[in-house]
């Protein structure tokens, strides 16, 4: 077993700092892929319920011989229910066969619709009944965070974003350090692209006897991100965890660090929605 260390969110609860990204695997597939993630000692899984693959989760969590304890969970608030999380969490639950969720995040901010204040209050309400053990954010922006800390009376246990070397997102992860919120990272290896292909990343992977996707996903680990690779073959579901029994110097940091291009592959919070 891969011993995972735990992060320590705002509100004393832990979550193992590496997990195991479900977006895009197949409903009908879930539950297998999830089981496999188990099997190589992943015991965090996030989901959401626009992944349309709540269900195969909880099957494989109930299939797994693991109790609830010993599985973190998330998903996330559909963007079409920001008007009415309590009941979308509820709807949630029963596709998860669970009583809570251990993460529950605003999935997206949509500004446009300006509904994500009402939203988080709704997320406040199910933080403070135990159907949430924890509640955050996913991609949103200093702006938003800023707005959420002058209307509401909860800090963000984390804020799930893009975050790989090509875009490593300073600004906003200093914001995060200095309010107490944890950085989860989507999206990790640029969803492939042209990152992997970097004579840098090569010749580290090299010399520490990794390949290149451990690599960066070292450098998230050392960063201190939350970090999820989603992959739906066995043998790469079990590589890109093994990452756990080797360091980076702070030169090969800072050689993944000047990667950085402020290059997308996802959509922009400030406009998505």
């Amino acid at each position: 077993m891969v011993d995972v260390p735990n992060v320590r969110l705002n509100n004393g609860v832990e979550i193992p700092q590496f997990g195991f990204g479900v977006f895009q695997i197949p409903p009908e597939r879930t539950a297998e892929i999830v089981r496999t993630a188990f099997e190589a000692g992943y015991r965090h899984i996030d989901t959401a319920q626009g992944y349309r693959n709540e269900e195969g989760v909880g099957q494989a969590v109930r299939e797994s011989g693991l109790s609830r304890d010993e599985v973190f969970i998330t998903t996330k608030l559909d963007n079409s229910r920001h008007g009415d999380p309590v009941p979308a969490l509820e709807e949630s639950l029963k596709r998860l066969g669970t009583d809570h969720v251990d993460l529950f995040l605003i999935h997206w901010p949509r500004p446009r619709h300006d509904q994500y204040v009402q939203a988080w209050k709704g997320l406040e309400q199910l933080l403070a009944d135990g159907r949430a053990r924890a509640i955050g954010v996913s991609n949103f922006q200093v702006p938003h965070l800023q707005r959420l800390a002058e209307e509401t009376g909860t800090v963000p246990a984390v804020n799930q974003i893009e975050l790989h070397p090509r875009l490593r997102q300073a600004e906003l992860r200093a914001y995060h350090r200095e309010n107490a919120i944890a950085t989860e990272a989507w999206s990790p290896l640029f969803q492939g692209g042209d990152l992997l292909d970097e004579p840098v990343l090569a010749d580290m992977a090299a010399r520490h006897g990794k390949t290149p996707a451990q690599v960066v996903l070292r450098w998230h680990v050392q960063l201190g991100n939350i970090v999820f690779p989603k992959s739906a073959t066995p043998a790469r579901i079990a590589e890109n965890i093994d990452v756990f029994d080797f360091e980076l110097s702070a030169q090969d940091v800072a050689a993944i660090d000047a990667l950085d291009t402020g290059t997308r592959r996802g959509p922009d919070p400030d406009t998505f929605g």
